[in-house]
C-alpha cells in the first residue's frame, strides 16, 4: 500500500502587497506604497505619521547585502523582499547598492531616486520631474550640469507664447494640478488639486484628465471631427456639440392643408450650445448638412462681440455630408478641444489646464 503524496512545502518567498492604485509590489508590512504614496492598509489612512526623536537615522543604520527572497530585517526581524533597499516596517537600511535617505515625516529610510513616497508614513520624498530651464530677466537659464535632454520635456508658456519654464519628465510621467502634483500651480484657482496626468508609453506621450472641474484642453492644428458631447474652446466661449438626428416625417393633416415654414435648410441635424460657467445653455446655433458656419468676434454666422479673447474671424464648422469638422480660421489664440479619455500629444502641441498653457518640447 502506497502512502499518499506529501503536501508541497510552503513557499519561502515573503508575501507581497500589490498597490491597488499603481500596481507596484510592496512588502506585506508596508502601510504606504513606495511608488505612489497611496495607503496600502486601512489603518494607514486614519493614523497620522509620528516622528520619534530617538529613531536612528537611515545613514547611521547598519547596512547589509542586497536582499534575497526569504531574508529578514536584522533590526525588527520582519521579512523583506528581494532587491529592496529598506525595511518597510522599521526603515532599516538593508541594501548597499541604493543611496539612502531619511523621511522628513517619520524618519524612516527610503531609496533616493527610486521611492516617491515613504513606505512608513506616506510622506512625499521624491520627484517625477526636474526643472531644466527658467526664464530669468528675458534670458533662459539652464539648471544642472550634464543634464539629460533627450527625454520628454514640457514647457510652461507665458503671455507671449514663449517658454517661461521647461520641465523634464524624469520618470516619463507627471501629474499636473494645484495640490500635491509634480507640476504644481498653487495659485491657479481654475486648476483642480490633481487635474491631469501625462504618461510616456511606447514612445508616445499621452494626456488624461483626472476628473477635473474645468477639464483639460488640447489645441488643434488640423480639421477635427466632432462627435456628440464634444466641448470646444473658442476664445473664452465653451461650446458643446450635440447630435439631434433626423426628425420623423410629419403626418398629413386631416383636411390636406399644407404647413408653412422655411424649406431651406430642410432639417437641422446638430447644434452648438454656448455654455455658462454653471453648465446651463445660454444660446444655440443649429447646424445642417451642407452648411458651413463661421464664428468670430466681428464677422461670421455666429458673432461674439463681447469676447476680447476671440479673433475677428476665429473658427469654422465645416459640413461634410452629415459629419461636422471644426478648424482654426487663423485666430491668434487658437481652438482647443476638451480631452476625453486618453489623448496623444505630439511634439510642439499646446494644451491648456486652468490658466496654464503648456507645450510639448520633446518626446
Amino acid at each position: 500500500m502506497t502512502s499518499p503524496p506529501s503536501p508541497p512545502s510552503p513557499s519561502t518567498a515573503p508575501e507581497r502587497t500589490a498597490c491597488s492604485f499603481c500596481g507596484r509590489d510592496n512588502a506585506s508590512a508596508a502601510q504606504f506604497c513606495s511608488d505612489c504614496g497611496k495607503p496600502l492598509q486601512v489603518s494607514a489612512a486614519r493614523v497620522p505619521p509620528t516622528y520619534s526623536a530617538d529613531r536612528v537615522s537611515a545613514s547611521a543604520m547598519p547596512s547589509g547585502q542586497v536582499t534575497t527572497a526569504g531574508d529578514k530585517c536584522r533590526k525588527c526581524g520582519k521579512g523583506v523582499g528581494p532587491e529592496v533597499p529598506f525595511c518597510a516596517h522599521c526603515g532599516t537600511r538593508i541594501a548597499d547598492k541604493i543611496e539612502e535617505g531619511m523621511c522628513p515625516g517619520c524618519g524612516a529610510g527610503y531609496a533616493k531616486g527610486s521611492d516617491l513616497f515613504c513606505a512608513k508614513c506616506g510622506y512625499r520624498v521624491g520627484e517625477r520631474v526636474s526643472l531644466v530651464t527658467k526664464a530669468v530677466g528675458g534670458n533662459t537659464a539652464a539648471f544642472g550640469s550634464g543634464m539629460r535632454l533627450s527625454g520628454p520635456r514640457i514647457a510652461v508658456l507665458d503671455e507671449r507664447g514663449e517658454p517661461n519654464k521647461v520641465f523634464m519628465l524624469d520618470r516619463g510621467e507627471a501629474v499636473i494640478g494645484r495640490g500635491e502634483a509634480d507640476l504644481k500651480f498653487e495659485y491657479d484657482v481654475y486648476l483642480s488639486p490633481l487635474h491631469a496626468r501625462v504618461d510616456l508609453r511606447e514612445g508616445s506621450l499621452w494626456l488624461r484628465d483626472l476628473g477635473s472641474r474645468n477639464g483639460s484642453w488640447v489645441f488643434i492644428d488640423e480639421p477635427t471631427k466632432l462627435v456628440d458631447a464634444d466641448l470646444i474652446l473658442i476664445g473664452s466661449q465653451v461650446l458643446r456639440f450635440r447630435r439631434l438626428g433626423y426628425p420623423g416625417p410629419h403626418p398629413p393633416e386631416a383636411d390636406s392643408t399644407r404647413r408653412m415654414g422655411s424649406v431651406t435648410p430642410p432639417v437641422d441635424v446638430a447644434v452648438l450650445e454656448q455654455l455658462r460657467a454653471d453648465g446651463s445653455v445660454r444660446d444655440a446655433f443649429h447646424l445642417s448638412p451642407g452648411r458651413t458656419a463661421i464664428l468670430g468676434r466681428e464677422s461670421g454666422d455666429w458673432i461674439f462681440p463681447y469676447d476680447q479673447t476671440m479673433s475677428g474671424r476665429h473658427a469654422e464648422i465645416v459640413s461634410e455630408d452629415i459629419e461636422f469638422f471644426v478648424q482654426d480660421a487663423g485666430s491668434r489664440n487658437g481652438v482647443a478641444m476638451s480631452v476625453r479619455g486618453d489623448r496623444e500629444l505630439k511634439k510642439g502641441q499646446r494644451f491648456l489646464m486652468g490658466d496654464q498653457i503648456l507645450r510639448v518640447e520633446n518626446i
